[in-house]
């Protein structure tokens, strides 16, 4: 774990407001291996919802992102970043799938176009 007054003396020198994310799994060994999705979407409607983030190794292990429990919005040519959680850390990914859901039951399914995305890894950048 991690002590929170550690983190005190790095957060407080900026002027501008600071969240820190600290997720843990609920599982054995409670460590989550967090990305950053930076999207831009093509979409001329807003579109809301969530979206969730599978990546698979050349061996083929997939690994999939905890979903957001809130919702994004998504509109045309505006970036949109969204921070993901995995319980498993993949080093060399060989493809990125990504599904978009509103979560509601009744009423139209919308598509969402993607023109460009980003997948970082905050436990390795240099990745």
């Amino acid at each position: 774990g991690y002590h929170a007054d550690r983190w005190k003396k790095l957060l407080i020198p900026y002027s501008s407001p600071t969240k820190a994310y600290f997720d843990t799994s609920g599982q054995d060994p409670f460590c989550m291996y967090n990305y950053l999705l930076d999207i831009t979407t093509w979409n001329k409607s807003i579109r809301r919802g969530f979206i969730n983030v599978k990546i698979i190794d050349y061996a083929g292990n997939t690994v999939e992102s905890q979903m957001n429990s809130e919702a994004s919005t998504f509109q045309q040519y505006k970036r949109v970043k969204i921070l993901t959680g995995f319980h498993q850390d993949i080093e060399k990914i060989a493809k990125i799938s990504l599904t978009f859901t509103t979560k509601t039951l009744i009423g139209p399914k919308h598509k969402l176009r993607i023109l460009q995305m980003k997948l970082k890894s905050l436990n390795n950048p240099k990745r």
